[in-house]
């Protein structure tokens, strides 16, 4: 418990858990955009991945984890940013930044926009609270029809446009924050510093494509309910 208390009150350990539980982050999202794109599949697919998921004994664990891992970095993003504005107390005359860039500048704020969207895409198709009938319709298996439930939503131009715009922001609060935990571990050298940066971008494509392209898609009538 003292080594933790310690990590959290140095900023050198923030930042190691703020890049520890980001890259633990990323790969949720991967797993989790692999389980979307079930759709993709049919009904049949994305209906029997929901429930096994939904079944799973190990579901709530899994939940409360991912809970802490939020926590975690959050907290750590915030008292850093903070101890950043303490350091300078009186601000510039006039800010004219240098090596920063505007990603970096805003990662506290896309940060805090990426939270609230992820509480209403909880609240939209896990709790049901934006699309009740989320939680009552069935498949022909008797089981929750999750698939019917998606291309419903993502049928409405305003819904499926805030995903796009959702997962754009999100595109460029990751592109920062992977090569900046490339850099808290101590990956870092000129020699490499673009291998590292078409790396990032890669892999921050590759998850903004993915998961755009189920809203996109569904809206240009690709998929049907």
């Amino acid at each position: 418990m003292n080594r933790l208390v310690r990590l959290f009150g140095a900023s050198v350990g923030r930042k190691l858990i703020v890049a520890t539980t980001g890259v633990m982050l990323l790969g949720f999202l991967f797993g989790h955009m692999y389980g979307n794109m079930k759709v993709f599949q049919g009904r049949a697919a994305l209906n029997a991945y929901a429930a096994w998921l939904q079944g799973h004994p190990l579901l709530w664990l899994f939940r409360a984890g991912l809970l802490a891992l939020f926590g975690f970095h959050i907290y750590a993003t915030l008292s850093l940013a903070r101890d950043n504005r303490a350091a300078r107390p009186v601000g510039y005359r006039r800010y004219r930044p240098q090596a920063s860039s505007f990603t970096s500048r805003y990662m506290v704020l896309s940060g805090l926009v990426v939270l609230g969207f992820l509480l209403y895409h909880l609240a939209h198709f896990t709790f049901g609270a934006v699309d009740h009938r989320n939680f009552h319709v069935l498949d022909i298996e008797g089981r929750l029809d999750v698939y019917s439930s998606v291309v419903r939503s993502f049928q409405n131009p305003w819904i499926a446009g805030s995903y796009v715009v959702w997962m754009l922001l999100l595109g460029t609060h990751l592109w920062h924050g992977i090569a900046s935990a490339f850099q808290t571990v101590g990956v870092h050298h000129e020699s490499y510093e673009t291998l590292i940066k078409v790396l990032s971008l890669a892999l921050v494509a590759a998850l903004v494509l993915g998961n755009c392209s189920i809203p996109i898609l569904i809206y240009a009538g690709k998929v049907q309910a």
